[in-house]
């Protein structure tokens, strides 16, 4: 079994829980969230320790990995905590906020070599992780254009968002991943972006979004479009489309289920998508456990490290600063 000590039980880290302690190669040992009264009702439901103290974990020789769904600002001094005690690190997206605090932290992690996996989900869905297979073997020719649509159901509250660094750190940061993990070696070399509030002016307020898109363009001329929402009136709206010279793979919505109402008044009426991350992404982060268990026994490489995550924020920064500047942002990673 891996020992697991679990950093922050807001949402995330509290599905994350469930995951964990459901998953057969995992033993939640120990929870810590400084919210003490939660911290102790989760660590009872999950049968692990609560600890008023993430350096219980760290210097606890049988604990085998980290695992970090705290708020962002704490991500990389665990890391570094956890570097330094030689644990095996997951950490959810984004490493941090601000960029030169993720370089300092890779200068100094780096001769330790540590085990980094980054929570980057959707390169592990079912549906679009087929898309890149099926891109490998050739089915398509050419990647010529892709194509990502990702629309939240509802805003977060205020009390997030204000908080969250924006739409392209927040939100977009997963497509701008995405992207990356289609194109492989082909890096994203330039981007324009734009920003609209027009149901919500809330977003005018604390300076952020409820629209963007961005139009990015790989050193080979690969095209992509990422369209991004905070309201989406149907549902969670998760769609990728890769165009290439000899076709086009499409990873489409997830429903409850797949039956269709045929009446008199509606036509092919179908059951609504899933309505939140967590339920759209169930398979997802089952399939990122399997990989951190492989990962944390073998010398693998993830599919979602570190690294990636740096890149990701280098590019929501040049989003950010195109929409500013409103004109092409080169990108130097």
């Amino acid at each position: 079994m891996i020992n697991v000590a679990l950093i922050g039980l807001g949402r995330i880290g509290q599905m994350h829980a469930e995951n964990l302690f459901s998953h057969k190669s995992f033993k939640l040992k120990y929870t810590f969230d400084i919210d003490t009264k939660l911290n102790q009702k989760l660590s009872k439901k999950f049968n692990s320790t609560s600890i008023n103290n993430p350096q219980i974990a760290f210097k606890d020789k049988n604990i085998d990995l980290i695992f970090i769904a705290s708020s962002t600002p704490t991500h990389i001094k665990l890391i570094e905590e956890a570097a330094k005690y030689k644990k095996v690190i997951f950490c959810e997206k984004p490493l941090d906020l601000n960029i030169d605090k993720v370089n300092k932290c890779l200068r100094k992690i780096k001769k330790l070599n540590p085990k980094i996996q980054l929570g980057f989900n959707r390169r592990y869905d079912p549906g679009h992780s087929s898309l890149k297979k099926e891109l490998q073997k050739g089915k398509i020719g050419r990647l010529e254009k892709i194509i990502i649509t990702s629309r939240d159901p509802a805003p977060p509250p205020l009390s997030y968002l204000k908080v969250s660094g924006g739409i392209f750190k927040d939100m977009m940061i997963h497509d701008f991943d995405l992207a990356r993990f289609y194109l492989e070696k082909d890096e994203i070399e330039s981007i324009y972006s734009t920003g609209s509030n027009i149901s919500d002016k809330k977003f005018d307020k604390i300076k952020d979004y409820e629209l963007a898109s961005c139009i990015l363009r790989s050193k080979k001329g690969v095209q992509c479009i990422i369209a991004n929402s905070r309201h989406c009136s149907f549902g969670y709206d998760q769609r990728v489309e890769l165009f290439g010279s000899k076709g086009m793979l499409i990873s489409g919505n997830k429903k409850e289920n797949e039956t269709e109402i045929f009446t008199k008044n509606n036509t092919s009426q179908k059951k609504p998508l899933l309505n939140f991350f967590i339920d759209r992404y169930v398979d997802a982060y089952k399939l990122q456990l399997d990989e951190l268990a492989r990962y944390t026994i073998k010398k693998n490489k993830p599919i979602s490290s570190f690294e990636d995550g740096r890149r990701a924020l280098i590019i929501a920064n040049a989003a950010s600063s195109s929409l500013k500047q409103k004109k092409q942002i080169k990108i130097k990673f």
